[in-house]
């Protein structure tokens, strides 16, 4: 059953697609091991529980003969373990009859059933201070990518280029008196096209990466703007236009920036006429005449721009085309708008955009004040998939399986060799599970995730192991519980890295767990009726 699962699930991770190498050869390694881990503990449950009926057929014991001692509940000892009355023996049977001796005991096995579930609950409660620790850590991380950011460069915004032009707006009042007020025209381009290479980099900075990255960006296009009706040509001063380019933060600025405009050479300095497209930019005087603009104006500049997670544009143009390549395999795109195009690899990835007018809430020239780009911004954030706390909390949140599985079995073992397990143990034995998390996330933050798993988990499993044979006395029942914990923490391990089919492959395990318990109590007579049931 157990092999069947494992191989299930390499199954269904092969079906979705992963550029991961490194994520492919730990899934095929965890299969494997899964598969023989599910080999050993098949057999071997197999054999003991096999030995057990069969002794037991032989010996003339019912099941109850199972139980060597459970709870007592006398006030004087104050104890909840009792031996079982052991003076009446039931006669040879040709046939196991799997049903508890007296209503007595089954209600004591009831009860003891109720404990051990109490006792799965209050182990969840440390599992609320340990997602407090990992929130705490990961604010930490937060606060230190956040200081390395601010010393090379937030996350950038890139806009326009576009022109601003004064003109004068005049009016008319009811007397006859004209009004003339000095306002700014936004003009944006026709064409605009942009082709931007991404170079991402990781700074460490004490046990954390911060990821950086350097782009050269390079633009071109043309304006030849169409003047509203309403807007008298004579009215507009394009001696004193300005070409203006936005950028959210300078220090991401790594060399002047320079345009060629008219195919004349300018150098963009800080500062812009308004702020209706851009809090912040840089601009540069630039003189053209109507005849010149309506004929068309060509420009082209190069930006070579440091910054950190994420690149965004405004297609602040009649027609803009966006082109982005990047060595970084793991890109998220997001903002107002999705890529036209986009293939993404294990080398890296490369998306395109295309917008037109019809994709604005604005015409190619602007009045002033009349303006609003909040949801224009597009582009692409460079982030670390299921990094080691998102991983750690996806782990903490499997903890009631964790215990839940491991708990079963523990009952399971005690009662089929009649050796009773205080519930002081199975609390220390649900401590040793809680802190598999705390060693998983303390070892996360200095080695890669796979490998603190393993570390954590081999541990967890060796401890309680050998907590079993010490109190089994059985080397036996000990690669048991060894090979099963084993196979439940490498399943576990294979949904966390499956991200998107976690869920349907966690059903899918859950399920087969629930077959197994099923078909391994079928034989049982849990209303304690000495009622024989048959195979």
């Amino acid at each position: 059953m157990y092999g069947l699962l494992a191989a299930l699930i390499n199954i269904s991770a092969s079906v979705f697609s992963y550029h991961d190498r490194q994520f492919v050869f730990s899934l095929i390694s965890v299969s494997a091991v899964l598969f023989t881990s599910s080999l050993i503990s098949s057999v071997l449950l197999l054999k003991t529980i096999a030995g057990y009926f069969s002794s037991y057929q032989t010996a003339g014991f019912s099941f109850s003969a199972m139980f060597n001692s459970l709870f007592q509940y006398t006030s004087k000892n104050n104890t909840i373990m009792e031996t079982f009355d052991q003076q009446q023996q039931p006669q040879f049977q040709t046939q196991p009859q799997l049903y508890v001796d007296s209503q007595s005991q089954s209600n004591k096995l009831f009860i003891k059933g109720i404990i051990t579930g109490v006792l799965i609950l209050l182990m969840l409660i440390p599992t609320i201070f340990i997602n407090s620790i990992i929130t705490e850590r990961e604010q930490r991380q937060k606060e230190v990518v956040k200081e390395v950011s601010s010393k090379w460069a937030t996350a950038q915004t890139v806009s326009g280029p576009y022109l601003v032009v004064p003109y004068n707006d005049t009016s008319v009042t009811g007397d006859g008196k004209t009004i003339i007020v000095k306002k700014q025209l936004i003009l944006l381009a026709n064409e605009l096209d942009v082709n931007g290479k991404i170079f991402p980099e990781e700074r460490p900075r004490s046990i954390y990466k911060v990821l950086l990255y350097k782009s050269y960006i390079k633009i071109s296009g043309i304006f030849r703007p169409k003047w509203p009706v309403d807007i008298n040509a004579g009215n507009i001063d394009l001696s004193n236009a300005k070409l203006c380019f936005g950028i959210s933060d300078f220090k991401g600025i790594e060399e002047e920036i320079s345009v060629n405009f008219n195919n004349q050479p300018f150098t963009f300095a800080p500062g812009l006429p308004i702020n209706d497209l851009d809090e912040i930019g840089l601009s540069v005087a630039v003189s053209v005449t109507p005849e010149i603009l309506a004929a068309g104006v060509p420009f082209d500049l190069q930006v070579k721009l440091k910054g950190s997670e994420q690149l965004h544009f405004m297609p602040l143009a009649a027609n803009s085309k966006f082109n982005l390549t990047s060595t970084w395999p793991n890109p998220s795109f997001d903002g107002n708008s999705l890529p036209n195009e986009r293939q993404v690899t294990e080398k890296g990835f490369t998306a395109k955009w295309n917008f037109n007018q019809a994709n604005l809430p604005f015409g190619t020239v602007i009045r002033q004040g009349v303006v609003k780009t909040g949801n224009l911004p597009f582009g692409v954030s460079m982030v670390q998939p299921a990094d080691q706390y998102n991983k750690t909390t996806r782990s903490v949140k499997y903890a009631i399986l964790f215990i839940g599985l491991t708990f079963a079995l523990f009952f399971i073992i005690e009662i089929m060799q009649r050796k009773p397990f205080h519930p002081v143990q199975y609390v220390l034995v649900g401590l040793a599970l809680v802190i598999f998390y705390t060693l998983l996330l303390a070892m996360s933050e200095y080695l890669v995730f796979d490998h603190a798993y393993l570390i954590a988990a081999t541990a967890t499993v060796i401890l309680i192991s050998l907590y079993a044979k010490s109190h089994f006395s059985s080397w036996k029942t000990a690669a048991v519980f060894f090979s099963t914990l084993g196979l439940l923490y490498g399943f576990i391990f294979i949904l966390i890295r499956l991200e998107d089919t976690a869920l349907l492959v966690g059903s899918i395990g859950l399920f087969m767990v629930l077959a197994l318990v099923m078909y391994a109590s079928r034989k049982i007579n849990w209303y304690g009726e000495k009622a024989q049931v048959n195979e």
